[in-house]
């Protein structure tokens, strides 16, 4: 291969889109580089399955150069873009730069605290593999320190559980604590009453999952109370400190809250000098391109782009990989059509055998619902190991109510600092 002549394209994001589109290019005369500043692609979908035990890391994840393994013609960085030069066509790392002819930005999208950062320390969100080992350890260790609580108003703060936001990732989250809270470890905490677990979900607008159909965002509600959390709606979050959430309806004191409530795009964005939405998102065109710049793409939940009909693109998981598939081949063969979105629908777990979906005219809810979630979601997993350890575990946690992954490792308990602190004394 004479790699004098390739075309160079720079990839920054392992997410579905730039991953698709890596796998799209694999084995083609161009010399593809895939920079990610973590090591690994991770199955974000099934990330508050690790939050809240279900499932381990290792199991909605899977590493970078393992995927790439037999494609000579994909480079593998594992770095941080920190600037773009579009001029000098060069995008500069925290360690080193790299040169392209192509430039895809797939990176992603952050917790977005509508200009309340400080409110991160003290309720985290659901974006990487760290965010959720975090929260996992939070809620086990909530329950241990009840366990031995001698006063009654810091047991029940402890098993308060507050979960910030009424979309797909803020109804899945409520619908698994409460699942984890009252059949899995409520056995193993003796002193520890099924009444005294409060698991909350607030949301400032009039009803849960605002996309959907008003009957499933109805049934919805219902599943959710009926395992036992308390859904308050039209509650605009105010202020968040430690262990305390105030809200136009009052104050919730909470030793776990968890963010679900808003997104924004990376900031690596801002980098293209291009016109960006109110979330930070670059305004593409009909080819995923940035206005005057040709050679630069913008894919996955950091684009803004409209379908035919004008209708914004959602910022999901398909729509990525499709805008990836749509570049791969402008890069390919050139602009002989523009990018057409091909909805396929919408899902959401609430818990064990219940769901909703929407796929095109056809509205399910339940079982049902629950049963498409679950294979398509085993379907779009990496490799078939990743698949077979999914459904193992899902199985079993379906039949017995038991999950493996509740080991405290990085705890407060367990920290280097306070363990440099401790003295034994006998």
């Amino acid at each position: 291969m004479n790699k004098i002549n390739n075309k160079r394209v720079v990839i920054i994001g392992a997410g579905f889109g730039g991953l698709e589109l890596a796998k799209s290019l694999n084995k083609k005369k161009i010399d593809v580089t895939l920079i990610d500043r973590n090591n690994h692609h991770l199955f974000q979908p099934l990330l508050y399955q690790v939050a809240s035990s279900a499932l381990s890391p290792a199991d909605i994840a899977a590493p970078i150069r393992s995927i790439f393994r037999y494609s000579p013609n994909i480079k593998i960085i594992m770095n941080e873009a920190v600037s773009i030069d579009t001029y000098t066509q060069t995008v500069r790392l925290n360690e080193g730069s790299v040169s392209y002819d192509y430039l895809v930005l797939a990176p992603g999208s952050r917790h977005s605290y509508f200009g309340n950062n400080q409110w991160e320390k003290f309720a985290p969100g659901l974006k990487e593999i760290t965010d959720a080992l975090k929260i996992r350890e939070n809620l086990i260790e909530s329950f241990e320190r009840a366990e031995m609580s001698a006063s009654r108003h810091d047991k029940q703060k402890n098993l308060t559980f507050v979960i910030v936001g009424g979309g797909p990732t803020g109804v899945e989250m409520a619908g698994a604590i409460a699942e984890i809270a009252r059949r899995t470890l409520l056995p193993d905490y003796p002193l520890i009453a099924e009444n005294e677990i409060k698991v909350i979900l607030v949301d400032a607008s009039s009803q849960l999952l605002g996309a959907y159909p008003d009957a499933l965002s109805d049934y919805t509600k219902s599943a959710l109370e009926n395992m036992g959390v308390e859904v308050r709606l039209n509650t605009r979050v105010s202020d968040i400190s430690e262990n305390v959430v105030t809200t136009n309806n009052g104050t919730i004191e909470a030793a776990n809250v968890i963010w679900a409530a808003g997104n924004e795009a990376s900031p690596l964005i801002k980098c293209l000098d291009t016109q960006m939405d109110k979330i930070g998102r670059a305004i593409v065109d009909k080819y995923m391109n940035i206005p005057g710049n040709e050679n630069v793409f913008v894919i996955g939940d950091s684009a803004f782009c409209t379908d035919e009909d004008g209708k914004e693109v959602p910022g999901i998981a398909p729509a990525a990989m499709q805008q990836a598939k749509f570049v791969a081949d402008v890069i390919l063969h050139g602009k002989s059509k523009h990018f057409k979105y091909r909805d396929k629908g919408m899902m959401a777990t609430i818990g064990k055998a219940k769901a909703v979906s929407v796929i095109g005219k056809f509205h399910s809810k339940g079982l049902i619902a629950w049963l498409i979630w679950s294979f398509i979601h085993i379907f779009f997993l990496i490799d078939f190991r990743n698949r077979l350890f999914v459904m193992s575990e899902w199985i079993w946690f379906y039949l017995s109510n038991n999950s493996g992954a509740r080991l405290i490792v990085n705890g407060k308990r367990k920290s280097k600092e306070n363990l440099s602190k401790s003295k034994v004394e006998c």
